[in-house]
């Protein structure tokens, strides 16, 4: 009875929702990046290695220059460029995209890894570096239960929720949006209409570098200060995962992603409950619930929701 009422207790309390939040944040960026290279016919599983570079790069330039914001700038530069990368490989060339993907995380991995010791004098993790300061919302943060949760929060959560809103303008109200659709659903219908495949495809992998790599900024200087190796803690993948059972839709991603952070949250929680002995191999089973999860949810959403028709299908022009 004990254990319920402290279960209980996690969902009364606000500090459980802001860390849903937070927990939710990097998985809006990677599926927001991912619904804009796979609505223009791309997939993108570099995502993963694209969180880990952008990670990565922010804290070594808010290293070297000792801006925080400058490091998050230098971080989607790095995104860019890995996201050009996959571009070139796959639109270009028409080289297979998951196989270029996982080339790219494996790149980004091995090249994190290697730099730790050079630039930080130990491998593993840097020691503290910096970190963006919650921004508060003065007359926000008085309301009760509300104000705890978003009244004073990272800035990054307002930047993700902002760029969902964005992504859903672009996507669904502007010609360029219905042209990355068109894009997707059908490139040559679209190349006979005068519409430049190639050009609209980078345009959509390239913006999801853009946002892959400030889910990689948040982890490092957005929440933590420092950089671990392998920090990106397979978000990219859960990611894509929230793209799928959000449809291909921006706004059904961020959803998606905000039903991941709360089970993630819920097992962070959990581990905390002092009615609730965890053991290290228990706690490591606690750790898997966002991927068993994933898994169970993803199952259940192959099938009924459908993709790009041309999503993964590279593009030759003829004549």
């Amino acid at each position: 009875m004990r254990v319920l009422e402290a279960i209980l207790s996690v969902f009364i309390n606000p500090q459980f929702y802001k860390i849903a939040l937070t927990v939710a944040t990097p998985l809006m960026f990677a599926s927001l990046g991912g619904v804009f290279s796979e609505i223009t016919g791309v997939v993108n599983i570099a995502l993963e290695g694209i969180i880990l570079m952008g990670s990565f790069t922010s804290i070594v330039f808010t290293h070297i220059t000792g801006s925080v914001w400058f490091g998050v700038l230098m971080a989607v530069v790095s995104g860019m460029l890995l996201a050009l990368l996959h571009a070139w490989g796959s639109i270009k060339w028409c080289g297979n995209q998951v196989v270029l993907g996982t080339a790219i995380t494996l790149l980004s991995q091995g090249l994190t890894g290697f730099l730790m010791e050079p630039i930080f004098g130990q491998p593993g993790q840097t020691d503290f570096i910096g970190r963006i300061d919650e921004i508060t919302i003065p007359g926000l943060v008085k309301v009760p239960f509300i104000g705890q949760v978003i009244g004073e929060i990272s800035p990054f959560v307002y930047i993700a929720f902002g760029c969902v809103a964005f992504g859903w303008w672009l996507i669904y109200k502007t010609k360029l949006g219905l042209r990355m659709r068109a894009v997707g659903e059908n490139p040559e219908a679209a190349d006979t209409l005068g519409i430049n495949v190639y050009a609209i495809r980078y345009f959509g992998v390239i913006m999801s570098g853009v946002f892959a790599s400030l889910a990689g900024a948040y982890l490092s200087v957005g929440e933590i200060g420092q950089f671990k190796e392998l920090m990106s803690g397979g978000r990219g993948f859960i990611g894509l995962a929230a793209m799928i059972v959000g449809n291909w839709n921006p706004v059904g991603a961020m959803l998606a992603s905000l039903f991941f952070g709360f089970f993630g949250a819920f097992s962070n929680q959990l581990q905390s409950l002092q009615q609730i002995q965890v053991a290290a191999n228990v706690k490591s089973l606690f750790d898997t619930i966002p991927f068993i999860l994933t898994i169970v949810v993803v199952a259940g959403v192959v099938g009924r929701s459908r993709g790009p028709a041309a999503d993964g299908v590279p593009y030759e022009k003829h004549g």
